[in-house]
């Protein structure tokens, strides 16, 4: 195989950059959606079952967009038309979730809502899958811990924007509370539509400063074979799947699974654990500080991610992928359970320590991990197949979460238990995860 050229730092950083505003979006959506839907007059029980819409359309699309984009070349590339399409969608819905109230005419505020998170999740997948696929494509085996960790540190970076966006905005001076009338706090309001802004802005970058190796140049860099090119159905692909993706997606499943959860009941957990709420008093300044306070830490922990980032590259080349994915899932479930027995807001700033170093490495290195183990014609589609593993476990977690809340007596805090739990068996799937890695000439 002949070695892909080496890149500049900023080459890489560029391919990644739209993922600063990707995730600024997505972290608006993950801290502040339970907020909108419960000012809309959702209960909490019903929560995690508005989330599933969301999982459900993903692992329907991404594979579409896996397949499709290993197919496609128009003058923007292989990837990236779906990248920037993703973000458009992606900031249409931004804009109206946050004013699903005033659109009653057509649905109920709480559906109309619930549908809006729809689209904006779906595009959001949309928009991410093509860029894991964009770095394995662009990037060769010495530069793979690198290229990941770069566009780590970028989607922390942009969490950790999106996270405190809010709690900004309300020390700016912008209201924290519904006006008379309405449901959802300006300071949400504002923060989707700078969210928005901000993703069409990043990826535009991305769009006109990253080239695409054209067809011929990729296949010589990646030794496609003309068999290789010829059409598979979906049913072969399922057949072929590497033990690498298979091993994967166990641990996928258990993090994902416990990220749900931390992100569906961490705002209605704290505000009951901290702040002393009832489970309903959603619309109370009690609950919206609590909101605040939780993108508060959702930033903290996107903060540790981004600074854990910028060495994990270097450790996963000396201690190894699995040992380093598996040390920081570890930390991880440590750092969720210690939720429960601390009281006090600030205290649960160390807590997040760990989280942002499990969600560093569970954004990086299993992709790191598997490019490795992909054939590169094939690289979209697995990827998008991949996503499954994303979206599989927040079905699970969305269809099983009112019941577990149930069983814990409704007090949120406990289901952030259930997710360190979750993300210690993780931890322990790693050490069955078989790694490969490519050998260049």
């Amino acid at each position: 195989m002949q070695r892909k050229p080496h890149l500049s730092f900023w080459q890489i950083w560029n391919m990644s950059f739209g993922f600063l505003g990707v995730q600024i979006g997505y972290s608006l959506q993950n801290g502040n959606t339970s907020r909108i839907l419960s000012a809309l007059g959702a209960d909490v029980h019903q929560l995690s079952y508005f989330w599933l819409a969301a999982p459900l359309a993903g692992l329907i699309i991404q594979p579409i967009v896996g397949l499709s984009s290993d197919k496609t070349w128009t003058r923007l590339g292989r990837r990236i038309p779906f990248i920037l399409g993703g973000a458009i969608v992606s900031a249409i819905a931004m804009f109206f979730m946050p004013n699903s109230e005033f659109f009653a005419y057509l649905l109920p505020a709480m559906f109309f809502g619930g549908f809006m998170l729809l689209f904006m999740d779906a595009s959001f997948n949309v928009t991410m899958q093509p860029f894991r696929a964009l770095v394995g494509d662009m990037v060769g085996e010495d530069q793979r811990n690198k290229g990941y960790s770069i566009q780590s540190f970028l989607i922390n970076t942009g969490a950790v924007v999106g996270s405190l966006l809010p709690f900004v905005l309300t020390w700016l001076g912008v209201s924290n509370e519904p006006s008379p009338g309405e449901k959802v706090a300006p300071t949400v309001i504002w923060a989707f539509y700078f969210g928005g802004a901000a993703l069409l802005i990043t990826v535009l970058w991305t769009t006109f400063s990253t080239k695409e190796y054209p067809p011929k140049e990729y296949e010589q860099y990646n030794d496609i074979t003309a068999e290789e090119k010829t059409h598979t159905s979906f049913i072969s692909l399922l057949k072929d799947i590497p033990v690498t993706m298979w091993r994967l997606a166990i641990v996928q499943f258990f993090s994902w699974f416990a990220l749900f959860m931390m992100w569906v009941y961490t705002t209605s957990g704290v505000s009951q654990n901290v702040w002393h709420t009832l489970a309903n008093d959603s619309k109370s300044l009690a609950f919206n500080e609590a909101g605040n306070w939780v993108g508060v830490l959702f930033a903290c922990y996107s903060l540790f991610a981004a600074l854990f980032s910028l060495v994990m590259g270097n450790i996963a080349t000396r201690f190894g992928r699995k040992i380093t994915y598996m040390a920081a899932l570890i930390m991880g479930g440590a750092g969720l359970l210690s939720m429960l027995f601390i009281h006090n807001q600030y205290g649960l700033i160390f807590s997040m320590v760990g989280i942002g170093i499990a969600w560093a490495a569970i954004l990086a290195m299993p992709y790191a991990i598997l490019s490795a183990a992909l054939p590169a014609s094939k690289m979209g589609v697995y990827m998008g197949i991949f996503n499954a593993t994303i979206t599989v476990p927040q079905i699970a977690a969305g269809v099983l979460g009112g019941g577990i809340l149930s069983l814990v007596g409704g007090n949120a805090i406990m289901m952030l238990g259930v997710a360190g739990a979750s993300m210690l068996i993780a931890s322990l799937a790693v050490v069955f995860v078989k790694e490969y890695k490519q050998k260049e000439v």
